[in-house]
């Protein structure tokens, strides 16, 4: 029958976030309920507490998250009770176009849940990027449940599930990143640390990190960074050349969301070299490049959709390379939390305090 969960809740646009009680339903077909045991702060949550995704509000917050499977409904085979999984927010269709043609990794149809997730009074719930994960339970649909090793702890596990996947896929999947390759990350938060250590799993020798508080820069170091720049303090263009023999970078990364940060991205790159942009821009913003440049330095500009991550097969995999301490996931987390401190983590991360809070049930 259905259950009732203290859940993390946005009403209206910038107004502090809120427990409330969250009725969860039974799963229909091809849905789960999954017990949650930790859930990133991810920055895509303020975003919908500022009404920078959509207005359907209330919003149900939280999606970073890990847990065990509760129950499934009829139909489900993916998974079972007792799975350790990684919710992921892209569950692939294997009917559209692209999943048609191989590339499920860019599928453009992923779904979710059927039913609605409500307050107690019948209110219907938007569960932010259809998860809603701030709470010991939720609601999900059953292709978003994506098993991994259960010896991975799930306040690391649950990173892959958002901000760290798009980092190190922006790196891998996205940019391509090779053994030797250079690489040049503009933001040194979560996204942006990922993109570093995806970058030094997959081999790169110079990996340069830009941000404007050295504190992230610091942070940047730790993921595998050889260099950083502090932009506030000199061009990071020029010095991300003085730093490649005057060539600029094979792979440019922007994890910010800001033209004028992609454009220093642009020009950092060398000939034929990538530009990956992975932070999210707001709606109203415009870009402007010299087309001749678009055209004279070749190579390829790119956006990355959740890293261009596949979760059935990278979440698996990354989980493996952390149980062999290749991937650092333990080093992303701050503090862990509780659920009633997502407000305060919200402040903490506008001021740049910590690189992931992560609430523990």
């Amino acid at each position: 029958m259905p259950r009732t969960v203290q859940g993390v809740v946005s009403k209206a646009v910038g107004e502090p976030v809120a427990l409330e009680e969250i009725v969860i339903p039974d799963p229909g077909p091809g849905e789960a309920v999954v017990s949650i045991q930790a859930c990133g702060v991810c920055h895509t949550d303020l975003h919908y507490r500022e009404g920078g995704i959509s207005n359907d509000f209330p919003f149900f917050l939280g999606h970073e998250a890990a847990g065990v499977v509760e129950e499934v409904g009829p139909g489900v085979t993916e998974v079972a009770p007792g799975d350790f999984v990684i919710l992921n927010w892209r569950a692939v269709c294997g009917q559209c176009r692209s999943c048609l043609r191989g590339r499920p990794n860019i599928c453009f149809s992923t779904h979710n849940a059927s039913q609605k997730m409500t307050l107690a009074d019948g209110t219907e719930l938007s569960a932010a990027l259809g998860i809603g994960a701030f709470a010991e339970a939720t609601l999900v649909a059953a292709g978003q449940c994506t098993k991994v090793d259960p010896a991975a702890s799930p306040v690391a596990a649950g990173l892959l599930g958002c901000g760290v996947m798009a980092g190190i896929g922006a790196a891998i999947n996205t940019g391509g990143v090779g053994p030797g390759d250079s690489v040049a990350v503009f933001g040194c938060g979560g996204v942006g640390d990922g993109a570093i250590a995806g970058a030094k799993l997959a081999g790169a020798t110079t990996i340069i990190g830009v941000d404007i508080d050295n504190r992230k820069l610091e942070w940047a170091t730790e993921f595998g960074a050889t260099h950083t720049v502090n932009s506030n303090d000199k061009d990071p263009v020029h010095a991300i050349k003085e730093l490649t023999g005057g060539n600029g970078v094979d792979v440019a990364i922007e994890a910010i969301g800001l033209p004028h940060v992609y454009q220093q991205a642009f020009k950092a790159r060398d000939l034929a070299g990538t530009v990956v942009l992975v932070g999210v821009p707001a709606p109203d913003m415009t870009l402007e490049l010299p087309f001749i440049e678009v055209f004279g330095r070749g190579g390829a500009l790119k956006s990355s959709w959740y890293g261009d991550c596949l979760p059935s097969k990278d979440f698996p995999m990354l989980i493996d390379l952390y149980l062999q301490g290749r991937l650092d996931l333990d080093r992303f987390v701050s503090e862990t939390i509780g659920v009633g401190d997502v407000e305060e983590a919200f402040h903490k991360m506008e001021r740049g305090e910590v690189l992931r809070s992560v609430v523990v049930f």
